[in-house]
């Protein structure tokens, strides 16, 4: 299952927020310096959508605030 995440680094608290079906809007407290941001998103996902955090891979927007996520197809949404 891929999703696709707007990013907002830096933000004041961590939280996802489902805009539609598919598409979601994280904030992170992490900067995106050193793959930071990016991690902290991987474990978050995993959290929310109850998966272990080695099966989330980020496939497109690795540097980017935009990015889409490949999710396992049992993931829970």
């Amino acid at each position: 299952m891929k999703i696709f995440v707007k990013v907002i680094p830096k933000a004041s608290k961590t939280e996802i927020e489902k805009i539609s079906e598919g598409e979601y809007r994280v904030r992170l407290t992490k900067a995106p310096e050193d793959n930071k941001a990016n991690e902290q998103l991987i474990k978050l996902l995993g959290k929310h959508f109850d998966v272990a955090p080695s099966l989330i891979h980020i496939i497109s927007g690795v540097t980017s605030r935009k990015k889409i996520v490949e999710l396992p197809e049992y993931a829970q949404q």
